[in-house]
Order: C-alpha cells, then sequence, then structure tokens
C-alpha cells in the first residue's frame, strides 16, 4: 500500500478528510490547525505527528487529488487521436469536471504556499506541440481560474463554458 493512503478510519485518514474539507471551505490561509484536528477528533499532535506541519497535511492532500486529476487527463488525452488542441482541450475540461466532482475546486485553483512545478501544466507539455509547450503554464492557469471562480460561487457549469470557451472549438 502506498504511504500517501491511509487506513480508513485512522486518525491520518479523518486528518485527511476534514483537510479537505477545510481547505476547501476557507482556502489554505485560513484553516486553523486546532480547528481543523477537532474537526478530525484527533489532537494537534497527531496531526504534526502525521504531517509535520499545516503545511505538510496541505501538500498530501493536494498531492493526491492533482494524482488523481493528472490520471484522469492522460486517459482523456489518450481517446483522442494524436497531441495537439484537442487533447489539451478533453484534458483540460475532463480535469476540470473531475475537480467538480471531487470537490476540490479551491484546493487546485488556488496557488500552494511554496513554489514546485505544475503537475497539471506538466500532464499538458506531452500533448503540445514542441514549439508550443511554454503555453501548457497558460492554460493550467486558466484551468486553475475556472476552479476558483467554481470556489467563489460561480456556476459550475457557466465557470466550464467559460473555460471551454477559451480552448476554442473542437475543430
Amino acid at each position: 500500500m502506498r504511504e500517501w493512503v491511509p487506513v480508513p478510519g485512522s486518525a491520518k485518514a479523518r486528518l485527511i478528510e476534514a483537510a479537505i474539507h477545510q481547505f476547501e471551505l476557507t482556502g489554505y490561509e485560513d484553516v486553523n490547525v486546532v480547528e481543523l484536528a477537532g474537526k478530525a477528533s484527533v489532537t494537534t499532535g497527531a496531526l504534526y505527528h502525521h504531517f509535520g506541519s499545516k503545511l505538510g497535511l496541505y501538500l498530501t492532500v493536494r498531492e493526491d487529488m492533482e494524482k488523481r486529476i493528472v490520471e484522469r487527463m492522460e486517459g482523456a488525452a489518450a481517446a483522442v487521436e494524436g497531441r495537439g488542441h484537442a487533447a489539451v482541450r478533453a484534458a483540460l475540461l475532463v480535469a476540470f469536471d473531475a475537480a467538480n466532482r471531487f470537490t476540490v475546486c479551491r484546493i487546485l485553483g488556488e496557488q500552494p504556499p511554496v513554489e514546485r512545478t505544475d503537475p497539471i501544466a506538466a500532464a499538458l507539455r506531452p500533448l503540445l506541440p514542441p514549439r508550443k509547450t511554454s503555453a501548457a503554464d497558460i492554460l493550467a492557469a486558466a484551468w486553475r481560474a475556472a476552479l476558483l471562480s467554481v470556489a467563489t460561487d460561480v456556476s459550475s457549469t457557466a465557470a466550464r463554458a467559460s473555460l471551454a470557451y477559451v480552448l476554442g472549438s473542437d475543430r
């Protein structure tokens, strides 16, 4: 079993579940460690034991969600023949739908509190023509902006339509 998959019902699992809810509800900066531990029915010591810090817990949650999203992006792109616009469009729209389904729009939409490689942009690069790979960062930013709009009360239908508009038609 991978380390990032906690045993169901364990303190680690309860912390992750509470963290997903709290980080999605208020964003990283506004999450209070004492309240988070209370919602997970654990002590702050358990949070520090399992994750080292609030940042460690946040990155665990975020990286797990990003892995799930990237897997879906890869599947959507593979269903489209070749590389290019259609594969990128399919990958980002499927990723948007998955983030909504997982209820992690704010978590994945906000900038992480530490600098790191963007796995969404990294997943897009192989889908783009060789001379256009720098567009991956811009496309990932548009995707994140659409997610943040959902987190701030824009309907997911409207945000998805806006993202689809930015991505252009399938043709």
